[in-house]
């Protein structure tokens, strides 16, 4: 169970939050830019990256055991509450689908990842954001990043492919404690450009962007090669007192 909207609203109105979004909304232009003129469908709790520029529709799911909160602020309203597993769309609607503050939280991961896949377009892109299980961000519930089921990068890629997406890009941030320390906070463009010049494997944060497969991937089986056969004894009539002997023959075949 994820956090309800009001615990997640209040998260972004924070210094924590702020951060966040800062270094979550970098990654998603490093990959898509302003995405003008495409369909974007935020799934989770987008809405704090889908404020900005950009042409296109832009409109956001929101899980029914989160709750749905009004977006945009002024004009038409472009929220709605669903069942993300059951999602009111036909197939192939979306260019572009931004997952966030959801896969951690799901009951079927799977399921979920092929219901967007499912509803995007053939070409169309998703982007992925999920907690790091080897960050700091996953081990304390100060934040909603704390919640669910935290991911490992092995793990996300073999989720991908399994539910037919190809991950393009991967970016880990997050790399400032998630403290509500304003020294500590203050200095979080220096954490980011620590953890990502030295590479280090603690980042809160996974952002992997990954394409539709248009068909199923097969896995190559080696073929396997034919014995030769091999040549059998069988009894063979002599015209001895004995009786009968043993002589090597081939396969199917009688010795007369």
């Amino acid at each position: 169970m994820g956090s309800d909207v009001t615990e997640l609203r209040d998260f972004y109105a924070g210094p924590l939050g702020y951060v966040a979004q800062r270094l979550v909304g970098r990654a998603i232009a490093g990959f898509w830019g302003d995405a003008a003129g495409l369909s974007v469908l935020g799934l989770g709790y987008a809405t704090p990256y889908l404020d900005g520029p950009g042409g296109g529709r832009r409109f956001a799911f929101m899980p029914a055991a989160q709750g749905v909160s009004v977006w945009p602020e002024t004009g038409p309203k472009a929220a709605a509450l669903v069942d993300p597993l059951a999602m009111p769309l036909p197939d192939g609607v979306v260019d572009r689908v931004l997952m966030i503050h959801a896969l951690e939280v799901v009951e079927s991961p799977s399921e979920l990842l092929h219901e967007v896949w499912r509803i995007l377009h053939p070409g169309g892109r998703l982007i992925l954001v999920c907690p790091n299980r080897r960050g700091l961000w996953s081990r304390i519930d100060a934040t909603p990043f704390g919640e669910g089921q935290p991911y490992s990068r092995s793990q996300l890629r073999g989720l991908l492919r399994q539910t037919w997406f190809a991950p393009e890009g991967w970016a880990e941030i997050l790399y400032v404690p998630p403290l509500r320390n304003r020294l500590v906070l203050s200095g979080w463009a220096a954490w980011e450009r620590l953890g990502v010049g030295l590479s280090l494997p603690f980042a809160g944060l996974h952002v992997v962007e990954a394409s539709k497969l248009l068909h199923r991937p097969v896995p190559l089986r080696r073929a396997r090669r034919a014995r030769a056969p091999g040549p059998v004894l069988v009894p063979v009539p002599v015209s001895t007192s004995t009786g009968c002997s043993l002589a090597p023959v081939s396969d199917g075949q009688t010795r007369q």
